[in-house]
């Protein structure tokens, strides 16, 4: 099978000789310049490697519209997914652009100067078309999501011209340009190549579905995960890479490689399974495993897959011979404990005994610490995924407790406090309301946007601290639903977020207020004060509501043991 790159040509924009780059690298401190996002840097990146060939520029107008409308460039080449450089109205008023101005495109982490961009066209696109045409049109699709929220109005088209390569302080032997891994290849001998293409951990059985793969077509194995952009929730390309480096070793000797792509997917199913299958091609293999659901986000929120189990497969087949990649099927294998094999799930007889372990079931196992056997995975795999995911009772948390002043609120913290400082097996911060008033938050005022960065910052310190293995307790006011969604979802990247919300009636505050401070607010002599002349909204998702003025601390801090206890922080309730 030949092995040309898609379109013929590698476009290897950074393959060009030393005088014209440093002409490019002056030119590029004088012009205007836009800062790349993260998964704009990704594009780039692939576009200056030959990636994306034949691709070399960001998507015209009428280069979108033909990807988005028929799945091809303009020369007529298939290619499945619009790239384009997404700018605002202000960063087009600000630095003129306009067809015919040069940019530089620039790295937000350093800084770095990366590419000239010529602009050619700057159009409003059709989101809604561009959604539907390419993503199925589903408002819930995660792609579909980011196209409305997050890409600004516009679109800038034009020819790229390379000036740096991106930089990189990760696995770098493993990151291979197109160019770098041919040659690869071609030192080892390889002449068939089966790319596989994954997000997650591999183990055993994805182990030996690529080497019969492999061994079915006279091949070798690409193991090419992605380790720019992938879906919310997946384990980081750290862990993951260091659990790939662990199962090489199982391959047959000389069988496997190991390549990293810093990919930005969209999981745009089977749209993204013949991207996936041209970018393979560009990095010099000749076999493309396609899985069931390949690059599919799941189902939306009616529980309906956004795709077909069989969609993506079906796409790139319809397009093998004008890609020259053999599409491989993904096959299913799966344990038979009897005689200690796996097998296709389409080769064992009716009545023979299976195992499996699902996703779910695996996730479960790492939180809970539970024995993950040797037929599912090896030990050195699940080593390294068991100090990525510690077991539940060593992980850090939050108690975010929220309620009016003088509700309780701190007393309740500096008990639970205590009660888990005694518990003992993880360091226990807290945030009270007044102390990070003083400390982090002393310039601030109590507007509304003045509130919401205060919930801003103990968010940050809060999630911080909870990645590092604490126990967090804090205790804002937070009177707003936003605020309290915010601390929520930045806590969640790190670790489990609890709302206590101490519903403690105003009128009890106020009853029990010995500082006076109710009454001072009730004079108007303390603006902007919640429940008083500023609202407190009650919350709408919870973990637990607690009422002191109808039960004591002690019982509240209970109430609190046992829901951790319950979600497995600790080995059992104290007492």
């Amino acid at each position: 099978m030949a092995n040309t790159p898609h379109g013929g040509v590698l476009k290897d924009l950074l393959a060009r000789d030393a005088p014209r780059h440093d002409q490019l690298a002056a030119e590029a401190e004088t012009l205007p310049a836009v800062v790349l996002t993260e998964r704009q840097l990704c594009d780039l990146e692939l576009i200056m490697n030959g990636g994306f060939s034949p691709l070399e520029e960001e998507a015209e107008t009428d280069s979108s519209h033909s990807v988005c409308q028929d799945c091809r460039l303009v020369d007529g080449n298939v290619f499945s997914m619009p790239i384009t450089l997404d700018v605002s109205q202000q960063t087009i008023d600000e630095s003129k652009l306009k067809a015919g101005t040069r940019i530089t495109l620039r790295d937000f982490r350093d800084d770095r100067n990366l590419a000239i961009l010529t602009i050619d066209d700057i159009y409003r696109p059709d989101k809604e078309q561009e959604g539907q045409l390419v993503f199925g049109g589903d408002p819930e699709h995660p792609a579909i999501k980011f196209l409305n929220e997050s890409v600004s109005e516009f679109y800038v088209g034009g020819k790229i011209e390379a000036v740096n390569k991106l930089n990189h302080y990760d696995y770098v032997a493993l990151r291979y340009t197109p160019a770098e891994l041919r040659i690869h290849f071609d030192k080892l001998g390889w002449s068939r190549v089966v790319a596989f293409q994954t997000r997650n951990p591999m183990h055993r059985a994805h182990r030996e579905l690529t080497v019969r793969a492999a061994r079915s077509r006279q091949a070798n194995v690409l193991i090419h995960p992605v380790v720019g952009l992938t879906k919310p929730g997946d384990i980081d390309h750290f862990t993951r890479v260091r659990a790939y480096e662990a199962l090489l070793p199982r391959y047959p000797n000389g069988m496997a490689v190991l390549g990293l792509l810093g990919l930005a997917m969209r999981m745009g199913g089977p749209r993204e399974a013949i991207w996936h299958a041209i970018i393979r091609k560009n990095h010099g293999a000749t076999h493309f495993i396609v899985g069931r659901d390949h690059a599919g986000p799941g189902s939306n929120s009616a529980g309906k897959d956004f795709y077909g189990p069989y969609d993506a497969q079906h796409a790139v087949e319809k397009y093998k011979d004008e890609l020259g990649i053999e599409v491989v099927e993904f096959q299913m294998v799966t344990y038979l404990p009897d005689t200690d094999e796996y097998r296709p799930v389409d080769q064992v007889p009716q009545g023979v005994k299976t195992l499996n372990i699902s996703g779910t079931e695996l996730r479960r196992r790492l939180r809970s610490g539970a024995h993950i056997p040797e037929w599912f995975s090896y030990p050195e795999v699940v080593k390294i995924l068991r100090e990525s995911n510690p077991p539940r009772a060593t992980q850090g948390f939050t108690i975010f407790l929220t309620g009016y002043m003088n509700s309780g609120k701190d007393a309740i913290a500096r008990a639970l406090q205590v009660t888990l400082n005694q518990q003992g097996g993880r360091s226990v911060s807290l945030l009270l309301g007044d102390t990070v008033r003083h400390e982090l938050s002393s310039e601030l005022g109590f507007t509304r946007e003045d509130r919401h960065t205060n919930i801003q910052r103990i968010a940050f310190v809060a999630s911080e601290l909870t990645r590092s293995g604490a126990a967090v307790i804090a205790a804002p006011i937070a009177p707003y639903e936003h605020s309290r969604k915010y601390a929520r979802d930045a806590v969640e990247k790190a670790g489990t977020f609890f709302l206590v919300h101490v519903a403690t009636p105003l009128e009890h505050c106020e009853r029990t207020d010995k500082r006076g401070i109710y009454a001072s607010a009730r004079r108007g002599e303390i603006k902007g004060f919640t429940g008083v002349d500023d609202p407190y909204e009650t919350p709408q998702k919870v973990e637990l509501t607690v009422d002191p003025s109808q039960q004591t601390v002690r019982s509240i801090v209970h109430e609190i043991i046992l829901m951790l206890e319950s979600s497995g922080y600790f080995e059992r309730v104290s007492q």
